[in-house]
């Protein structure tokens, strides 16, 4: 069997010219804001500390979750911020995103939960659905 690198044919490589780049304003924007990787480092800097507020005065504001005392006995898991830089089209920052994500991960199955459900219609049942509405009126 003859292969292309033995018949000597190979993918042209395209190299980018990165200094053409550096006039993009995208470029730029994706070059000179970073995405801090601890919540330390988000603390110091306004752009990240206003959007982690509000989203702590959401969580409140919509009761999603009540403090209960401890459990004896039971594995407590933490929570962790993500951060996210989201971008319009010319490059210019849309918006810096942040999310407070459960480390859900330090579970342990049969200790911390038994059975698992995930909220998920598949598009076969829908659609039975609403025929069987239209047939029934």
């Amino acid at each position: 069997m003859v292969t292309w690198a033995k018949a000597g044919i190979f993918k042209p490589k395209h190299r980018v010219d990165l200094a053409s780049l550096s006039t993009s304003p995208l470029h730029l924007a994706l070059h000179t804001i970073s995405e801090p990787k601890c919540v330390q480092t988000a603390l110091h800097n306004p752009y990240w500390l206003k959007p982690m507020l509000n989203k702590l005065e959401a969580i409140c504001k919509n009761n999603t979750w009540t403090m209960v005392p401890r459990p004896v006995g039971k594995n407590i898991f933490g929570s962790t911020w993500i951060f996210r830089v989201k971008y319009l089209s010319d490059g210019s920052v849309d918006r810096y995103k942040v999310r407070l994500v459960a480390k859900g991960f330090s579970q342990y199955p049969g200790i911390d939960y038994s059975h698992t459900f995930s909220p998920v219609v598949k598009e076969t049942t829908i659609l039975v659905t609403l025929s069987l509405a239209v047939i029934y009126g």
